[in-house]
């Protein structure tokens, strides 16, 4: 039995070594694209990115001592974008309709037809996704967007890995769905 107080060691004795605790001037400079991308996936209003993104940050910096250094940085971001896009949706103040905008993003493409052709996949998209609600956008978002597993979106947004998978799969439909209402119509005449 061992000593609760006791530190865990390794096989050659030493303390097991921790990843550095991170730093919000580091964590800002490297991660700031990664969030302003996912707000705007999340559906956030282009108006209003920088202030959230800047929102995500604070609310990154008021819980830093609650991050846990050995799990990714950026679930953990993107589980506070959520909360942010959430709570800002829910004040009414910020709830206007700008009609006919479509979030556009810049694409490095050299061909102008590649860039046309990726800015009209990524605004049916967004159209897409403007269609789910919060819950299910994340994990679609953090899934087939950003890659993650399916535990660690679960983990992130503090839901049961069960709910996450529902979540996905009900999302993957909602958006399959919306993208044929929308191919058929493009071919009614």
């Amino acid at each position: 039995m061992t000593d609760p107080g006791s530190r865990p060691k390794c096989i050659d004795g030493a303390p097991p070594t921790m990843p550095p605790e991170p730093d919000l001037p580091s964590i800002y400079r490297s991660e700031f694209s990664y969030v302003w991308k996912t707000l705007r996936r999340l559906g956030a209003p282009s108006a209003d990115i920088e202030d959230l993104a800047h929102d995500v940050f604070v609310v990154a910096h008021r819980h830093l001592g609650d991050y846990d250094p050995t799990r990714p940085l950026r679930p953990w971001l993107f589980g506070i974008a959520v909360r942010v896009v959430s709570d800002h949706r829910r004040v009414g103040r910020n709830s206007r309709e700008i009609p006919g905008e479509i979030a556009e993003a810049v694409d490095a493409t050299p061909s102008v037809q590649d860039r046309l052709e990726d800015r009209e996949a990524r605004a049916l998209l967004m159209r897409a996704l403007d269609e789910l609600d919060l819950e299910q956008r994340a994990v679609l978002v953090m899934h087939d967007l950003d890659e993650l597993p399916v535990p660690e979106i679960a983990a992130a947004l503090s839901i049961p890995l069960n709910t996450a998978y529902s979540r996905l799969r009900l999302a993957r439909a909602a958006v399959s769905a919306w993208v044929a209402r929308f191919s058929a119509r493009e071919k009614t005449p």
